[in-house]
């Protein structure tokens, strides 16, 4: 049986598999894993990097040194990229609330907060610009809010309250979790899409601050073929560094 790790990685690279000739730009470990799992099987049209300066020919393990680089991008030149929308971010969020707002910045009161986080980083930009889903490695009811005490990346309601501009290129795609795979529906409010095997739906809405809409029958997501089995044990993780961020069920 695959493991709960496992599951997630297979879950955020059919994030990926439509996206064709993009740049994937995925932010942390398991994010990173499905981007190079996506590549490799889904989806061999993406772009990919190292993280940090070079565009990869090759799909290297996790944090291995890359074996064929195929051009450079420095940090510089990923704005140019996010202007022209030819990029899928995938980011992590302190909170989510129920219209796909995410907050990165800080928890409390934007004059005196509890506690001071990244700072809105690149969120606003990439949410009115690229496609954008979130990692949420813990899914509790202190990051799936009703709402985010201060708004980073834009959902699509706020940005359609903000006007064309805003709106046009506004696309929250994904928000996978160490329980669920959540979506936006037809009235920009999120919804379930699928529950991880092994959990049910009543315990994914316990671990929401906000009542989560959901299908008559929520489906399970699709554990992974023996061959993505073998890609992310084998090539993409043989150092089992994935367990560290979603421990083994």
């Amino acid at each position: 049986m695959s493991t709960r790790a496992d599951v997630c990685a297979v879950a955020i690279a059919d994030a990926f598999k439509d996206d064709g000739e993009i740049f994937a730009s995925p932010m942390g470990m398991l994010p990173m894993l499905g981007v190079r799992l996506a590549k490799l099987t889904s989806n061999p049209d993406l772009v990919i990097s190292d993280g940090e300066s070079l565009f990869l020919a090759g799909v290297p393990p996790l944090f291995a040194k890359a074996d064929v680089v195929e051009g450079w991008i420095p940090f510089r030149r990923v704005f140019d990229i996010v202007a022209h929308g030819k990029r899928h971010v995938m980011m992590g969020a302190t909170q989510v609330d129920r219209y796909g707002n995410q907050n990165i910045s800080a928890i409390g009161d934007w004059a005196r907060p509890r506690r001071q986080l990244l700072g809105s980083r690149g969120a606003p930009g990439n949410t009115v610009n690229n496609r954008t889903s979130y990692w949420v490695p813990k899914h509790s009811p202190r990051v799936f809010v009703e709402r985010v005490d201060i708004v980073s990346g834009v959902g699509p309601r706020r940005a359609k309250e903000a006007g064309p501009a805003a709106a046009r290129y506004n696309d929250i795609h994904r928000i996978i979790s160490n329980l669920a795979v959540l979506g936006l529906g037809p009235d920009d409010r999120l919804e379930l899409l699928s529950v991880h095997p092994g959990i049910t739906v009543d315990e994914v809405r316990e671990a929401t601050g906000f009542e989560l809409a959901a299908p008559a029958d929520v489906p399970v997501t699709r554990e992974p073929t023996t061959e993505e089995q073998v890609l992310i044990a084998e090539v993409l993780d043989p150092k089992g560094l994935r367990f560290k961020e979603v421990p083994d069920q």
